[in-house]
């Protein structure tokens, strides 16, 4: 696993499949501790229980001729237009040096816009990546609200395992814990939401791809896909893409429809 993102996946070229990098053992704090049993989990903390896509609450909203990446040509997987209806390029006001490049400009307002090229980009290569892997091998954590459902969604429609809300402490660490698990990749929601999942990840020396917002720091990942992470519509529409690109590289006769991965209010 690399200490630094330009090391490990992220540091060759994004249409290239990543090779598999050995992290470093670190010292497992909570993990080795008798672990928190699945019906002890608390209620979600703060992070879980954002409102709705909270970078999409200006006045007017985000309009679908907005700026949101170079002028040169893209062939995406959706029309730029269905990126931007669900805030998939809706940054926040923050940023980290980590996520500079995959940022296109700042708004008015503050917010940092995401290049939406970049993120379908990342999507595809992703999806290439995961799809060399057997399905039961892929763990997605989400500890978000609104990422809990495409998750676990994702996880079905490609035969991975999901482990949403609370990550208990142990699950990649500790084989006395009944639910430890030892898969060979990890897909998270949010690096800082999914802290622990990613730790045990660094721990075990598997890795990790992240879905990352401008504020997030990203020396703990190997694959960035830089999108809104808060947003309950953009969450579903990565994770969406994310399903269909990965049973593609497989030759799979059937897809999955972008209803199938939006979760009710």
């Amino acid at each position: 696993m690399s200490g630094n993102e330009n090391d490990g996946l992220d540091g060759s070229d994004p249409e290239t499949e990543p090779e598999t990098t050995t992290a470093q053992p670190a010292e497992v704090e909570e993990a080795e501790a008798e672990p928190t049993e699945p019906d002890e989990v608390p209620e979600p903390d703060e992070a879980d229980t954002e409102s709705d896509e909270p970078a999409e609450s200006t006045a007017s909203g985000p309009t679908l001729d907005e700026d949101v990446m170079s002028d040169d040509a893209a062939d995406l997987l959706i029309p730029v237009e269905d990126y931007l209806g669900a805030g998939v390029h809706i940054g926040t006001q923050q940023k980290t040096e980590d996520m500079s490049r995959f940022i296109h400009r700042v708004r008015t307002d503050g917010l940092y816009v995401l290049d939406v090229s970049m993120t379908d980009q990342r999507i595809r290569t992703a999806a290439n990546f995961l799809s060399g892997y057997d399905p039961e091998q892929i763990l997605v954590a989400s500890s978000r609200q609104y990422g809990r459902f495409p998750a676990e969604t994702f996880a079905d429609a490609v035969g991975a395992r999901a482990r949403t809300g609370r990550f208990i402490p142990g699950t990649l660490t500790n084989p006395t814990y009944d639910g430890y698990i030892e898969p060979d990749v990890v897909v998270v929601t949010d690096p800082i939401g999914d802290s622990q999942a990613v730790k045990e990840a660094i721990t075990v020396g598997i890795p990790v791809i992240a879905m990352c917002d401008s504020n997030n720091t990203t020396s703990n990942v190997d694959l960035v896909v830089p999108t809104n992470n808060k947003g309950r519509k953009a969450l579903s529409v990565v994770y969406w893409l994310l399903a269909n690109e990965t049973l593609d590289h497989r030759g799979a006769d059937s897809f999955y429809a972008l209803e199938d991965f939006e979760s009710q209010l």
